[in-house]
């Protein structure tokens, strides 16, 4: 479990989010998601790396989406969505999406209060609710790592 700083949440609320892989004629290679995420490179790369292997065994593919105009990763095991990750400068988003039969089990989970209180609060749409993990170091990935894992269990 990771804890956010009130500083660190305050920070990150301040700082202009500018989402990247607008342009549907450039793929996201390892050279363009260098340039996109920056610092954040390793974090992303040590995150496919660890959902590819053992013991998730995920996949990931990329999508340019018209309706939201950008690139989005789908990490998939077998048919079923696990998260989404887009692209921002400095960071990448991945977000989740529970039915509201989830909810308990999210609560129970050993991750941060923060990120169980934002998933309580947030407001659904359809029938699910999104949890979206703001990601700009390897260290936050704790949390990200046990929602993959209790997704994937979760039937």
């Amino acid at each position: 479990m990771i804890a956010y700083s009130r500083t660190e949440l305050n920070e990150s609320m301040q700082e202009t989010k500018i989402q990247c892989l607008k342009d549907e004629a450039t793929y996201p290679s390892k050279e363009v998601l260098k340039a996109a995420l920056k610092r954040a490179y390793p974090a992303f790369e040590g995150f496919i790396e660890t959902v590819e292997a053992e013991p998730f065994e995920l996949t990931h593919s990329w999508k340019y989406y018209k309706d939201g105009k950008s690139w989005l990763c789908k990490v998939s095991h077998k048919k079923k969505t696990m998260c989404w990750i887009s692209i921002w400068e400095g960071f990448f988003k991945i977000g989740y999406y529970f039915t509201e039969r989830f909810s308990e089990g999210i609560m129970e989970l050993d991750i941060d209060d923060a990120l169980k209180s934002a998933f309580t609060s947030a407001q659904p749409i359809g029938k699910l609710k999104p949890l979206p993990i703001d990601v700009s170091k390897k260290s936050q990935l704790t949390d990200v790592y046990a929602l993959l894992d209790y997704k994937k269990r979760a039937k």
